[in-house]
């Protein structure tokens, strides 16, 4: 056995800012060598950000991060870095100069790149999984390092079962190294330690997972980096959704298998151990919350905006919203407006305006019934048309005030008014972010019951209104209106809509759930017709399985309808 103390460093890189990624890279690089590492993990695509979607296609992308791996490898060297055996995700483009995207590992050692792995089994979303074994090579690389015999995978690798694992388990390696870009979604940090687990002990060897962390687009990355040993016992676990180093030192098998690279041949000597950490799991509100944050402080951050702009309706979305943006950006980086009609009611301004005063953030009223009614003055329209008014006319005022103040508009709408359509299209669907798009209306209730709990255990004020979660759901549109009045209750409706859309249950598997099929059929309706109104919505942190624009997009001309 050999001693090999590994590093993992679990960064949030910005997509596309390959100086700002390599000096990301360069810094933990650097707190690896203090920390005296002999081996040193990046994540997945660590030097363009991840993922890169069409933009993999650019061949002056590829260029400039193949540019970028080569300049890191020697400047580290420079800089008394190049000892450390260091692997880093990069992309990289075919040999024959075409445009096709590879997904790459470089190893640098001593001032040079000494190997790189292509990645050979690709994600189904983004734009690598066309070109899944494009090009002839190793279904795994094994290099050698302080004579333990490495394997290096990509993600996906670990995911399939096959060839990839089958290879890796016959070569017989002292250490699996995989660096990752994977996604967050609910309960996946059960699903991912499960899987390096039986990857270890089916390899028999220790496995090191890294994993990124921040948000880009509508994903966020949780980290959550991983080390077990070859019985699949826990090493180490790096907190979620924060970026840091992560050091471990392992007993390994020497010269094990057969590499396919030799950095170094020879055994270190022995030296005293760090003790790893396990970091404390968060519990399933906190870690939603979490992930919700980070998704909208990365995209506010990332896309250029300092400030964000809700209007606060007095409502538990607008409140739940407003919180999320404090979290991430600041009090004194969201701005808070209620616009109130001649059908607001007393209720809503009072527990808006506490909502704002509870958060400490910007807060101003704008009565929008004089816009209404000019409008009205020179257009006639009546019914759900002149109810629809209300909100397009405060859509418009976000966006005037957006426009003037560059804050960035953040949507209020939840998953289960997303799914059956219940939204007006530039009312209250405007905006550049939708922060709970991927929130069912009752695990708004429940998020926001934690957040107040977790306010008043940290001995703060409550900073969500407790009148606006007892509160019956309304838009106030016309005299008494209730959200019930269009909809199942929330209770009963994302039951149905969990069955039929994160299960891709059918309309025999909502009955079989207890439900009539007159109501199957209702909801089924619903969500079948609002996909033209989903497909303008903004985008949003995906938290779940499957989420709206991300996983699961109908034709917006259809007539298919389920069971009918």
């Amino acid at each position: 056995m050999t001693q090999l103390r590994v590093a993992l460093a679990q960064i949030n890189p910005t997509l596309g800012e390959i100086p700002g990624n390599i000096a990301l890279i360069k810094k933990y690089a650097h707190h690896a060598l203090e920390a005296g590492a002999h081996l040193l993990l990046f994540p997945e695509m660590a030097v363009t950000g991840y993922p890169v979607e069409d933009l993999a296609y650019r061949q002056s992308l590829q260029q400039a991060s193949r540019r970028a791996i080569e300049n890191l490898a020697r400047e580290l060297a420079s800089e008394g870095v190049g000892e450390i055996a260091i692997v880093v995700g990069f992309l990289d483009g075919p040999t024959d100069g075409g445009p096709r995207p590879v997904n790459s590992a470089a190893i640098l050692h001593r001032g040079e790149v000494k190997g790189r792995y292509i990645k050979r089994h690709l994600p189904n979303y983004g734009v690598f999984d066309e070109f899944r074994n494009f090009e002839p090579g190793q279904n795994s690389l094994i290099f050698r390092h302080c004579a333990v015999d490495i394997a290096l995978l990509i993600c996906e690798d670990i995911w399939q079962e096959g060839q990839v694992m089958a290879e890796v388990g016959q070569r017989g390696p002292g250490l699996i190294a995989v660096i990752n870009g994977s996604p967050y979604e609910k309960e996946k940090d059960d699903i991912r330690l499960g899987l390096t687990q039986r990857r270890a002990i089916g390899a028999g060897a220790p496995l090191c997972y890294v994993n990124m962390t921040g948000g880009q687009d509508d994903l966020v990355f949780d980290g959550d980096s991983i080390v077990v040993d070859a019985s699949g016992k826990v090493v180490a676990r790096a907190p979620q959704f924060e970026e840091g180093l992560m050091v471990v030192d392992l007993d390994l098998k020497a010269n094990s298998a057969t590499p396919d690279l030799i950095l170094t041949d020879g055994p270190l000597s022995p030296y005293t151990k760090v003790v790893p950490g396990v970091a404390i799991r968060l519990g399933e509100e906190a870690e939603l919350w979490s992930a919700l944050v980070m998704g909208l402080r990365d995209y506010v951050r990332k896309n250029g905006f300092s400030s964000a702009l809700i209007g606060l309706s007095g409502g538990i979305d607008s409140a739940l919203v407003a919180s999320l943006a404090v979290d991430a950006l600041g009090p004194e980086n969201v701005f808070g407006v209620s616009m109130p009609s001649k059908y607001s009611s007393d209720h809503s301004l009072s527990d808006a305006k506490e909502s704002a005063l509870a958060l400490g953030i910007s807060y101003q009223v704008i009565p929008i019934q004089p816009m209404v009614d000019a409008y009205l003055a020179s257009t006639e329209l009546t019914g759900v048309a002149e109810e629809n008014l209300q909100a397009r006319v405060r859509g418009t005022t976000l966006m005037g005030l957006s426009n003037q103040c560059g804050h960035l508009v953040l949507a209020t709408g939840n998953k289960s008014e997303l799914a059956v359509g219940y939204s007006t299209l530039y009312g209250d669907a405007v905006g550049g972010f939708a922060p709970i798009k991927d929130v069912f209306k009752s695990d708004v209730w429940r998020l926001a019951k934690w957040r107040n709990s977790f306010a008043e255990s940290e001995g703060k004020t409550p900073p969500i209104p407790s009148n606006s979660i007892t509160k019956e759901p309304s838009a106030e549109l016309r005299p008494g209106q209730k959200d019930s009045d269009s909809l199942p209750t929330y209770p009963v409706l994302d039951q149905i809509l969990r069955i039929y859309i994160e299960a891709n249950g059918s309309m025999s598997a909502i009955t079989a759930a207890g439900f009539s099929r007159d109501l199957a059929e209702r909801v089924i309706s619903l969500v079948d017709r609002a996909e033209y109104k989903r497909r303008q919505y903004p985008p949003g942190t995906k938290i779940s399985g499957l989420a709206f624009g991300k996983d699961r997009r109908l034709p917006m001309t259809n007539h298919w309808r389920e069971g009918f």
